[in-house]
């Protein structure tokens, strides 16, 4: 039988249609700081300058609750948590619309004079999503719907909450959930993701749970994770919670920022006078110091690298670009904006201070601050502890930049073309 023409055609503008269509993958923001732990998105096609009064807002969803958990967005939905009623709760939200479309109840709030409620982000992992409150109470739940597949707590493996509450990420690694409970009975522990069943914990580092999260080394030929305590930084074996080298780390009040890791290095900061390490790490697990400074004391709002440079706010000095190999400033900016969060998309940063809630758009450069423009959040919430601050990072997924302050969770449109056409009234 011959092939109808017509049929012939179309077949080949069906195909050559999706051809350019299946490169176009949606941009996802599926964890804490992004795909890779690192604060930074890969995807193209957004603002390289803001105009006055900074790019137009999308929606504003005002029930978001109490607390300073950030963003993770996959396909059409965004998930958070928050604090209603006494109660944490996660909660999803429509990222077309900014409605709620269902929340799933993680445990009683904590209180806290910094702030009340969740502190850490979701974690999706294809249909399931995985969620640490402030209490210690972790919970799995079905992305479609928010119904609950198990529960488990920190208490559960000797943890005990630490003065701000549990504000870790988990991360999933491979059929595993890594967190870190912290305490006598071992100080990390992985879970079944299916169950919440025990599958190890780490009997050996025995260090309390303080506020960083756990990443994947992406070093060549062994499974690796590296993860910030108060006493040391150390690297395991996420198969079965071997700890295969550690170093000491002089930690005070709260260790906060999730470690750097690149290769054979891994880059660790934190705030309190504390400072900054790079170490290297040898194929056979030997640890070298590559050099232990002050240049960054990142307190909170995270550090990123860039093109062998590390940036962010270093604590009681100012914002700072850092070379990552010989640990020396390249240069520090004090007057443009106080201590705040970072995150990166398309050859820009975005910067939060935490105070007046200032969004300032710069560069990337290594020869200093250059800003791209700047605005301030308004409305700001009502429902702040008088301690706490705007602690939540920025996110920026799929065209979207999203922040948010206690109760208010903000998206603005960032892509390229949007602020002519908003100011055209289109």
């Amino acid at each position: 039988m011959r092939p109808c023409p017509a049929r012939a055609l179309l077949v080949v503008a069906v195909t050559l249609l999706a051809a350019p269509l299946a490169g176009l993958a949606r941009a996802e923001w599926p964890q804490w700081r992004g795909p890779n732990r690192d604060g930074v998105s890969t995807e193209t096609g957004l603002m390289k300058s803001w105009p006055e009064g900074g790019p137009p807002r999308a929606w504003l969803f005002e029930d978001c609750g109490v607390g300073y958990s950030a963003p993770a967005i996959v396909g059409d939905r965004l998930y958070t948590m928050g604090a209603r009623n006494d109660e944490e709760q996660l909660i999803a939200i429509d990222v077309a619309t900014g409605k709620e479309a269902w929340q799933a109840p993680i445990g009683k709030m904590l209180e806290n004079n910094w702030g009340d409620g969740p502190r850490g982000t979701p974690t999706v992992d294809g249909e399931f999503l995985y969620a640490l409150g402030a209490q210690g109470n972790i919970i799995c739940v079905r992305a479609r719907d928010g119904s609950v597949v198990w529960t488990r707590a920190m208490a559960d493996f000797g943890g005990k909450i630490p003065t701000w509450g549990y504000s870790e990420s988990p991360l999933i690694y491979d059929d595993k959930l890594l967190c870190t409970p912290g305490g006598e009975e071992g100080a990390i522990v992985a879970l079944d993701k299916a169950t919440g069943k025990e599958l190890w914990q780490m009997k050996d580092v025995t260090t309390g749970a303080h506020y960083s999260s756990i990443v994947k080394a992406d070093r060549k030929g062994e499974s690796e994770c590296v993860q910030l305590l108060a006493d040391q930084v150390l690297g395991f074996n996420p198969d079965d919670g071997k700890v295969l080298w550690s170093e000491p780390w002089p930690g005070m009040v709260a260790v906060i920022p999730t470690p750097i890791v690149r290769n054979n290095f891994v880059y660790v900061t934190t705030g309190y006078g504390v400072g900054c390490m790079l170490l290297e790490i040898g194929d056979d697990h030997s640890v070298k110091r590559i050099y232990d400074n002050k240049i960054m004391k990142n307190k909170h709002g995270g550090a990123i690298l860039l093109d062998g440079h590390v940036f962010g706010h270093s604590e009681g000095t100012a914002w700072v670009c850092q070379d990552f190999k010989t640990g020396e400033a390249a240069w520090r900016e004090r007057e443009a904006l106080e201590m705040g969060s970072i995150a990166y998309a398309d050859d820009r940063f975005y910067c939060l201070g935490e105070d007046g809630g200032e969004v300032v758009l710069i560069e990337p450069s290594t020869e200093g601050w250059k800003e791209h423009g700047r605005f301030k959040l308004d409305p700001q919430t009502d429902q702040r502890k008088q301690a706490g601050k705007i602690w939540t990072h920025p996110v920026i997924c799929d065209g979207r930049l999203y922040l948010r302050d206690q109760n208010l969770l903000f998206c603005f449109d960032v892509r390229e073309g949007t602020a002519a056409e908003a100011a055209a009234g289109n």
